[in-house]
């Protein structure tokens, strides 16, 4: 796993812009935690999330529990969520600890899906973020594993953003506010991760 960050690195990943629009110092490698902190407010917040979920900078239980952790931020937006979908959360992360096997993990995401109304955006962005906590395992995957999770973690901080997001549809100021401050507050989470 990469313990630094550089442009050179960022390339890697293939960014769909040059690294080079935010960092000028060609030279410049960071340990990750520092890199964060100093370009966190030069650095579009949903690219730092972008570049830090992958099996690289993260191992895939951390990836997971990160996934868990997003969609939990989700649920915590509805005052009364469908207990299969915390109980999806509460398996992901038992699943993440070695304390649970991927058939109950496969139940867990099951249920969880029943628990959908697709009616509203709202509680379609927050299911995504607790079914991505638990989607990789669905399938017997070898080594590729980390992949999806990285994908999946990825998948739900995005969907918790999003439900942030839809929260405060009312007023456009206040939906950038909201999906602005999930993403530092999944930042803040992802660095925790790396210490």
């Amino acid at each position: 796993m990469y313990k630094t960050i550089s442009n050179k690195i960022i390339r890697q990943f293939n960014p769909c812009y040059d690294p080079s629009k935010f960092i000028t110092d060609e030279n410049e490698e960071l340990p990750i935690k520092d890199w964060v902190q100093k370009y966190r407010n030069v650095v579009p917040a949903k690219d730092i999330i972008w570049l830090l979920l992958r099996k690289e900078f993260l191992s895939e239980k951390d990836l997971r529990l990160f996934a868990v952790w997003c969609a939990r931020e989700a649920l915590k937006l509805i005052s009364d969520p469908d207990e299969r979908s915390v109980n999806a959360c509460n398996v992901a992360e038992r699943y993440a600890n070695g304390e649970a096997t991927k058939e109950e993990l496969l139940a867990a995401r099951n249920a969880a899906a029943c628990a959908t109304d697709a009616a509203y955006t709202f509680v379609y962005h927050v299911y995504y973020a607790a079914y991505y906590t638990v989607y990789d395992d669905a399938i017997d995957y070898t080594s590729a594993n980390t992949d999806y999770v990285a994908a999946n973690a990825a998948r739900a901080a995005s969907h918790a953003s999003d439900a942030a997001s839809d929260v405060a549809s009312d007023v456009a100021s206040d939906v950038v506010y909201a999906a602005n401050a999930a993403r530092a507050s999944q930042i803040d989470q992802l660095l925790t991760y790396l210490e």
